[in-house]
């Protein structure tokens, strides 16, 4: 039987061809994908990656998050299974790669096996994560994060979305939800193949990224209250404009994140303007500041600065002010022996690689609670994600792919 070598490579071909008849189901206006969690476009995309693992000899579990877990059995029963896998849910306006990859790269991987006639010890279980995004449902990562005891079920179950469209009930209307209790299974380890989402890995002419680090993530919700009056009748020393400190306020969050260059990246993505008329001054503004760093310390120094800026910006024009923090995490070390794995795939191959720190939020941030955990990446086009211009070469898919199978093999075991 073959042992770990050069040799033992995923059909690139095959994964691209997977990628492309996914990005067929919920396809957005401009060549991405609009497949948000727990759509029937969501429901449809499962369905087509379940009946292509069973395709491959999986058995499909699935948990009451709606977790999907396609199992492809080792010669031990015993053994601790290896995982891998991402999302297939996309943002609104998504790609065709982002969470995708990982998921169908775990599925190529179990094919290739089976054409390569390899069998190892330990099962390898290819997962489906619900609702990583969490452009619907907030916040982010919200089912691995039940899995790892972040969130309790119930909670997650009473998350709405914009309709007020509960996350329980529309998982059950989509024929999703399982039996299986959430967090019940142990893992020996857990490896997310995704792609960059910045523009690091291009720039600097690498075909993998090792990612040793995530960056931890802060997101506070920040209400400014003034006062809705008319544009034009409205004297300048009378107005309260809720829109106008939300400007002060985000040209503050911009200097904190500055401040701790080059790491620490800071800005407000969700923003809601009120009554947002042509003719009235905004008597509120609601929107939410996006904190991130590698290090725990900086967030929390960004935070505090937040909140003590704002506050004295409000102040001085009269206004009231509200915090909440409605989401995040802290900075997280994948595990050493999974990079290495990683690492050594990557030599094995002949791919050129580093070291990098994931700028983003991924389920393996979660899971690495949960079990020895790390994540390697592949380049995408000047970085681009979160858009469906969001682009990657069937090269780097392959690549990327090449290296979770070898670093999943390392550790299930080959068994000769």
């Amino acid at each position: 039987m073959p042992t770990l070598n050069s040799n033992l490579r995923i059909n690139g071909e095959r994964l691209w061809d997977s990628l492309m008849d996914m990005a067929k189901i919920g396809p957005g206006i401009a060549g991405g994908n609009n497949r948000q969690t727990l759509t029937d476009e969501d429901a449809e995309g499962r369905a087509l990656f379940q009946s292509w693992c069973e395709a491959a000899g999986c058995t499909m579990g699935l948990d009451q998050m709606g977790n999907m877990f396609a199992t492809w059995g080792g010669t031990d029963p015993n053994a601790l299974p290896v995982y891998v896998g991402s999302h297939l849910d996309t943002q609104p306006t998504g790609g065709k790669y982002d969470g995708v990859l990982g998921v169908l790269g775990g599925l190529e991987l179990l094919r290739s096996l089976n054409d390569l006639g390899i069998k190892t010890k330990h099962p390898i279980v290819v997962t489906n994560w619900t609702n990583e995004e969490g452009t619907r449902y907030a916040p982010a990562m919200l089912s691995s994060g039940v899995f790892a005891g972040v969130h309790t079920q119930d909670w997650a179950y009473e998350r709405e979305d914009a309709k007020g469209l509960k996350f329980g009930e529309e998982l059950e209307r989509i024929g999703w939800r399982g039996d299986e209790p959430v967090g019940a299974r142990k893992m020996r380890a857990f490896f997310e193949l995704h792609i960059e989402q910045g523009p690091i890995l291009e720039a600097e002419g690498k075909d993998i990224g090792i990612v040793t680090h995530g960056q931890g993530l802060s997101w506070t919700q920040v209400t400014i209250t003034g006062k809705d009056s008319h544009t034009g009748s409205t004297p300048m020393p009378m107005r309260k404009n809720a829109g106008l400190a939300m400007a002060r306020v985000l040209e503050k969050v911009d200097e904190i994140a500055w401040s701790h260059a080059p790491h620490a990246v800071g800005a407000a993505g969700h923003i809601d303007v009120s009554p947002n008329s042509r003719n009235v001054i905004p008597g509120q503004a609601v929107f939410t500041v996006d904190f991130r760093s590698p290090e725990l310390a900086v967030i929390e120094d960004m935070e505090a600065r937040l909140r003590l800026e704002a506050q004295k910006i409000v102040d001085d024009m009269g206004l009231e002010i509200a915090f909440e923090k409605v989401g995040g995490f802290d900075p997280v070390t994948f595990d050493e022996g999974c990079v290495t794995a990683l690492r050594n795939a990557a030599e094995r191959l002949g791919y050129s690689h580093m070291n990098i720190i994931s700028g983003a939020g991924h389920d393996a941030c979660w899971i690495n609670r949960m079990a020895p955990t790390a994540m390697v990446m592949c380049p995408c086009v000047d970085g681009l994600s979160h858009n469906e211009a969001e682009e990657i070469s069937k090269e780097w898919a392959t690549a990327g792919a090449d290296v979770l199978m070898q670093a999943v093999l390392e550790v299930a075991e080959i068994v000769e």
